[in-house]
């Protein structure tokens, strides 16, 4: 570990006076409902806040300046790891001139000079195998700043599931947390997980940031991708707390229920003690006054099919309100009826103070991967806005459950595609469209929550479906204003899942029933975030053959290259909290290469389209701000993207700077020495990641 700086007690205290100590963790304190952890410059929180609104009230860099943005620093992470990473999904905190972020293939945290990026320490922990084959590897998406006023910490997770926490002046762990300044997460769990490596019933890790309120530190889980789970019975999701003076365990919360809890009667035959997943990967937020944490979980095993889990099951793809201190559910709600389209919750819950037809009221508001965006009242759990129960299609597939109904919202209507019907097909000729309907009849069609089907050679090979797996909001969640009252939900509008189940080639592979597959092609294996790319990886293993079955000609999903959804691809929406309506919506992202040169659109005049992906948005005084999620050679600047600036309140496009690759992070905001700073992080296939700092143009002095 490196050790550069140490930084002066005075810092302290003058961070005391001006953030408010309510947003990192200290008790006692009202948090203020506007910008409660940015009103002072700093980005104390993975999303701003522990709130999750991603806003500040900055605005030095506005409309009039954004195209003439300088870049301020760069800091390159190949170094920190074995191997350049190229999937750096990090949001950096910012508080008293510096800059906290994890990057590289050894999720390694860094210490930066705000202003000027000079690296002032950096701690790595060296795993090994346990690392290495754990599902979530790589830098992961952030860290967690606390202090009382006299110690300020940093924590963070390992990909081996350990909690870490770091003196924040120099970088050393914490003696006094844990065992020298580490929890392991595999411990206290209540379930048997195996410490050594995360292969088999070690198979657990995290890379979303820890949310640190009230002095309690809430941890999640995730697992390897859904798609070809080893076993049905795979370990589970529960989420902790943890004291973040002591890193002693608090309380846990079984998101599978234990028989005699509530909710397990919602897993039919006693499933409940033969299933598992069921975590909590993404973002957690919390409203510090009610003591009261956000819980967005995930699917159980498997992604889709559930014939070994019949029943609800709670609390799969649930919103679950918590006390913080505790671990008491206060209230839930159950976004998908036992699930089986890959629907997790993906977004960090936003916590709103709204007004609706003159009632005062607290919200929470939920981004979802198949755009809805539920908003409830965050006390009681009670919609703001009708949800109502309705009948859905039944499948066929042998051994499968099917819930009757799903939870559909009234208002707002859904901001992003969702199933996949012929009114969302390629358009752009009419010679476009028959060939466009030609492929899609392969395909079983179908609104949202149209079941799986079994992959058939004769057809349907799959499910065809938007709004699932990579679909709507995803991981980065979504930003709200609170001057406004408006929710800016960015969306994969033509993102497709082909959702298509067979038997598994063999038992070695899973136990499971049916898992995803092609009839007739190689069997899909599945893996997490970066699996096989971390600093301490192993190889991966090569995909197992596939069964017997004849070879089938290759599936495609485009048309003359084509994408087969027509555009908008991408989507940045702003939604009222007010009304529940859609106030705009804009594409956003330049026109793909392969669309803007298709021989076969030639002659027509095409608006721009926006881009597939992942993009996560910075929400400010006057502007909302995201980068391109694909590269582009529009000609007139070099290859790359755009980080774009729109107004927030019209939609319109009113400044962009260059990326030399893809944004892959979100991006965040904050001040310092006058300055106003956006950091955002970019990197891909052939771009080795790195941070980027943006700044508005220093001012000149003149000589005399």
């Amino acid at each position: 570990m490196l050790r550069n700086v140490s930084r002066s007690a005075c810092h302290v205290a003058v961070f005391v006076a001006g953030l408010g100590l309510m947003a990192v963790g200290v008790a006692g304190q009202s948090p203020d409902p506007v910008s409660e952890g940015t009103k002072n410059g700093e980005w104390p929180s993975y999303t701003g806040d522990v709130r999750g609104t991603r806003y500040s009230p900055l605005a030095q860099i506005d409309a009039a300046n954004f195209n003439k943005l300088e870049v301020a620093w760069r800091f390159k992470t190949e170094s920190l790891g074995t191997r350049p990473e190229t999937r750096l999904e990090g949001t950096p905190l910012m508080v008293k001139g510096v800059v906290y972020a994890t990057a590289g293939t050894r999720r390694a945290v860094v210490a930066i000079d705000a202003a000027t990026g000079e690296l002032l320490w950096v701690h790595g922990e060296k795993e090994g195998l346990r690392g290495g084959t754990a599902p979530r590897q790589l830098s992961g998406r952030g860290l967690a700043y606390w202090t009382d006023g006299k110690e300020q910490r940093i924590v963070y997770f390992t990909p081996g599931y350990r909690m870490v926490a770091l003196d924040a002046k120099t970088g050393q762990r914490v003696p006094t947390f844990g065992r020298d300044g580490i929890v392991d997460l595999k411990l206290e769990m209540d379930q048997p997980i195996a410490l050594d490596t995360g292969e088999g019933k070690g198979e657990i890790g995290i890379q979303s940031a820890p949310v640190i309120a009230r002095n309690v530190v809430v941890v999640g889980a995730a697992f390897r991708e859904g798609m070809t789970p080893k076993t049905s019975n795979n370990n589970r999701g529960y989420v902790r707390g943890y004291d973040v003076r002591t890193g002693r365990r608090l309380w846990i919360f079984h998101t599978i229920p234990m028989k005699g809890e509530p909710g397990y009667d919602t897993w039919l035959d006693g499933s409940a003690d033969r299933v598992g997943n069921t975590g909590l990967w993404t973002q957690v937020t919390v409203d510090e006054e009610l003591g009261i944490a956000y819980l967005p979980i995930e699917s159980p095993t498997g992604d889709y099919f559930g014939g070994h889990r019949p029943g609800n099951n709670l609390y799969g793809e649930s919103l679950v309100a918590v006390d913080i201190e505790t671990g008491q559910k206060k209230w839930h709600y159950q976004l998908v009826h036992h699930p089986l389209w890959d629907m997790d919750i993906s977004s960090a819950p936003i916590l709103a103070d709204i007004t609706v037809n003159g009632k005062v009221i607290k919200a929470v508001a939920l981004p979802s991967k198949q755009g809805f965006l539920y908003v409830f009242d965050r006390v009681t759990g009670q919609p703001v806005w009708p949800i109502e129960e309705k009948a859905v299609e039944q499948g066929d597939v042998p051994g499968e459950w099917y819930a009757p109904t799903q939870p559909i919202p009234t208002r707002p209507v859904a901001y992003s595609r969702n199933g996949v019907t012929p009114d969302v097909l390629i358009d752009f000729t009419p010679a476009l469209r028959d060939e466009g309907l030609a492929v899609a009849s392969k395909f079983k069609l179908g609104p949202v929550y149209t079941p799986p089907v079994l992959s058939k050679e004769g057809g349907p090979l799959a499910l065809l479906t938007l709004g699932t797996a990579s679909g709507g909001t995803n991981w980065p969640g979504g930003a709200y204003d609170p001057e406004n009252q408006i929710v800016y939900a960015p969306a994969c509008n033509a993102c497709l899942t082909l959702i298509s189940l067979i038997p598994p080639p063999s038992p070695e592979i899973s136990d499971m029933k049916y898992v995803m597959g092609i009839a007739g092609q190689p069997f899909r294996i599945a893996r997490g975030p970066g699996e096989g790319a971390g600093a301490d990886a192993p190889p991966p293993p090569a995909p197992p053959p596939a069964a017997s079955a004849p070879p089938v000609a290759p599936v495609t999903t485009t048309v003359q290259g084509l994408p087969l959804i027509k555009p908008p691809y991408g989507t940045i929406s702003a939604i009222s909290l007010k009304t529940g309506d859609i106030l705009w919506q804009t594409a956003h992202g330049e026109t793909p290469d392969a669309v803007r040169t298709n021989a076969a659109l030639k002659g027509l005049d095409i608006p721009r389209t926006g881009q597939s992906g992942t993009a996560g948005v910075l929400v400010t005084r006057t502007l909302v701000i995201a980068g391109d999620t694909q590269v582009t050679d529009p000609g007139g600047r070099p290859r790359g993207a755009m980080l774009r600036a729109y107004d927030k309140l019209t939609g319109k496009e009113v400044g962009a700077v260059y990326l030399p690759a893809a944004q892959s992070g979100s991006p965040m905001t904050y001040q310092v020495g006058g300055r106003q700073f956006i950091v955002v992080a970019v990197s891909g296939p052939n771009y080795p990641a790195e941070y980027i700092a943006f700044a508005a143009p220093a001012e000149k002095k003149t000589s005399h």
